[in-house]
């Protein structure tokens, strides 16, 4: 989710208008806040920062759509199956990891406790 939206999402879960966080914010009017939230400019460092402690999250939560999209390394593919990962719940997201692993040929990690394939485990 790109900064402007998670920024608007925050906004109205946390009840906030746009001169709340502008009067939060050192350095930021309303006139800036509302180009932040319209995807017009990106907050500076300290406005970030003041920004996570308004709304109660980690400053990376704001920038990590940003950060990924930034990421070189990633390819369009990649971005692509981060965002159908998102999209799932825990359930489906435990399963497409078991089979990208299995596809990649990692073993996947067994949680303790897990009988090894071909059934219980043997007392001693």
């Amino acid at each position: 989710m790109a900064i402007d939206q998670t920024l608007r999402l925050l906004a109205r879960a946390r009840g906030l208008s746009v001169s709340d966080i502008a009067t939060a914010i050192p350095r930021a009017g309303v006139a800036t806040v509302n180009a932040w939230l319209k995807g017009d400019k990106l907050p500076g460092q300290d406005q970030l920062d003041a920004l996570a402690r308004t709304f109660g999250v980690p400053a990376g939560a704001l920038l990590a759509e940003l950060a990924s999209s930034l990421d070189p390394a990633r390819t369009p593919g990649e971005h692509d199956l981060l965002a159908a990962y998102r999209a799932l719940n825990t359930r489906q997201q435990g399963a497409l990891l078991e089979v990208a692993r299995t596809m990649a040929g990692h073993p996947s990690p067994r949680k303790r406790g897990t009988p090894r394939k071909g059934g219980a485990r043997r007392k001693g």
